[in-house]
């Protein structure tokens, strides 16, 4: 039977280092879980010996990645469900562990796990991987085992990341559908000027006479494309680079979400969308008992548009008791009145989580009924400007053949 070695934590933390035999490493797991103890690495003799051998080879493997915004909420939703059961964390997160799935989580997981048995709190090890868990994630685990209500805390993150990640998905679609009509618009325009119109302008040059206005623009702009085409996707590679790279900038990014809280039709959606984010962070934050000003801190940083970003830290700097909020974001212009007024009507009241969870509700219905007027004002607006361009083509090859006809018949 083979022989397991195998390093673990005992009850009290303390590690203990052994050796099982089993008859697979599953069966040395529970052998070692079965003496109370639990363990952190469990490997065959034969393999254990050729570990460290490989351990620099393959050192590059093992950093842990980044977890995605569904791995993250998976794993927070099973987390919950475990320690609902009654399970302690050390053990539902050997569990989690135990469990493969082959995406970058695995390794975060085990090591979540690792750091709990070596006395770590949960928020410290989270803490170690900004990339995967966000401030807003840390600090809402930090009150949660300041409360003693872990499991709750985890309930009001699998909800709040639920409704994040539909809001979304609800933009996401917005846009998706008239991106798919300009591309496919696009691509069938390009092909029309680079394969079907050089066709007809050989017909036409044989026949050698003149033709209408439209046809000869169109004509022109088939031949500029086919001769200097390449040159115009050059240039509009190096624009869409210098572009993304003007993008990163503070300055680039202000700009892009400036005009995104003008353009018409855009705005309501980009606007209902990040209230509603702001809402719902705000008062998951603060319904945890995250101090205010630390909670306006990550909702900053959280908040996804630079320039209410901007207000928001601009505001955070005129709250100096920590009790009142809608009067510095009133005095930003950025955030609606009614907002500000409901957020005023939750202070007096002193419910203010309640009154953000009201405000978050509001523009979340706001922001459904923002996409639907956008999708159903924009298809129209999209299939005109794809009329236009096809039937531009289409026109002015009819108006050529029926001008030669017309030459043919005198």
């Amino acid at each position: 039977m083979p022989t397991f070695t195998y390093t673990a934590r005992t009850r009290k933390g303390e590690r203990i280092e052994g050796a099982v035999e089993a008859p697979n490493r599953p069966a040395a797991l529970a052998s070692i879980e079965r003496q109370g103890h639990v363990p952190v690495a469990v490997a065959e003799k034969a393999a254990a010996a050729a570990a460290p051998a490989r351990a620099e080879r393959l050192s590059w493997q093992a950093r842990p990645r980044r977890m995605g915004t569904r791995d993250v909420l998976l794993f927070t939703t099973e987390l919950s469900d475990l320690l609902s059961s009654g399970m302690k964390l050390g053990n539902a997160l050997n569990s989690l562990a135990r469990r493969p799935t082959g995406r970058a989580g695995d390794r975060i997981i085990a090591a979540l796990r690792d750091e709990i048995i070596r006395g770590s709190s949960l928020s410290e090890a989270l803490a170690q991987h900004p990339a995967s868990f966000s401030n807003l994630y840390v600090s809402m685990i930090r009150a949660g085992e300041a409360s003693g209500a872990m499991d709750e805390v985890l309930r009001r993150l699998v909800a709040h990341y639920e409704r994040t990640q539909e809001t979304k998905e609800k933009i996401i679609m917005a846009f998706t559908y008239p991106a798919i009509v300009v591309v496919i618009g696009s691509a069938t325009l390009i092909f029309a000027m680079l394969k079907v119109i050089p066709q007809f302008e050989r017909i036409f040059r044989e026949i050698n006479q003149a033709l209408p206005l439209p046809t000869r623009i169109l004509i022109g702009t088939s031949s500029w494309l086919v001769r200097y085409g390449w040159l115009a996707l050059i240039g509009l590679l190096l624009a869409i680079l210098l572009a993304h790279r003007g993008l990163k900038t503070e300055v680039g990014r202000l700009w892009r979400d400036r005009c995104l809280l003008r353009l018409p039709l855009i705005r309501k959606v980009v606007a209902s969308g990040v209230f509603a984010n702001f809402a719902r962070t705000l008062g998951t934050l603060m319904a945890n008992g995250v101090p205010v000003i630390q909670a306006l801190a990550i909702v900053e940083k959280t908040i996804g548009n630079g320039v209410i970003s901007r207000e928001i830290r601009n505001a955070r700097e005129r709250v100096t008791d920590g009790t009142t909020i809608s009067g510095p974001l009133a005095q930003s212009k950025v955030f609606p009145p009614i907002m500000t007024d409901m957020l005023a009507i939750g202070e007096e009241s002193g419910d203010v989580p309640s009154a953000l969870a009201h405000i978050a509700r509001r523009y979340e219905n706001e922001l459904d009924r923002s996409v639907k007027i956008f999708t159903t004002a924009l298809e129209p607006i999209l299939i005109v400007l794809v009329a236009l361009g096809v039937g531009f083509v289409a026109i002015s090859i009819l108006m050529a053949v029926f001008s030669l006809t017309n030459g043919m018949n005198i």
